[in-house]
């Protein structure tokens, strides 16, 4: 693993506990604040920002292992190695912070982020996916 491929990783396993603390953050909801339990769309989106962010995360990692065998340049190594952990921040920030007042019936439009975090996801495993697919076999 390169150095810059390690150093991501190192942030990342740093950042994880904030997932855990999160679904601490949502359990003490779901037992203690009537005003999260009486939201149904609140808690769907949150519980679905909160799997988000941890999915995401451990995918970043799993990215990490592959970036430096695939055959691409400096930047779009860079693209594969940040694009899973863009997404792990953009779509947890759309589900919490669209519904962030107990009363929102509705997301505002913050939930566009989470499009934003689909895209850049979707890049960054295609050029990934390309970059394994071109490199040399072993």
């Amino acid at each position: 693993m390169s150095r810059e491929s390690r150093i991501v990783a190192g942030v990342l396993l740093v950042l994880l506990p904030t997932v855990v603390i999160g679904g601490v953050s949502i359990l003490s909801l779901l037992i203690g604040e009537p005003t999260y339990m009486a939201n149904k769309l609140r808690q769907d989106l949150w519980r679905a920002g909160h799997a988000h962010a941890g999915v995401l995360l451990i995918l970043s990692l799993v990215v990490l292992r592959y970036v430096d065998e695939a055959r691409l340049s400096p930047g779009w190594r860079w693209v594969g190695r940040l694009s899973a952990p863009a997404a792990a921040i953009l779509l947890p920030l759309a589900y919490f912070l669209s519904v962030l007042t107990p009363e929102a019936t509705q997301p505002n439009s913050l939930i566009y982020l989470a499009y934003v975090g689909a895209a850049v996801l979707s890049v960054g495993l295609l050029v990934l996916g390309i970059g394994l697919l071109r490199a040399p076999r072993q």
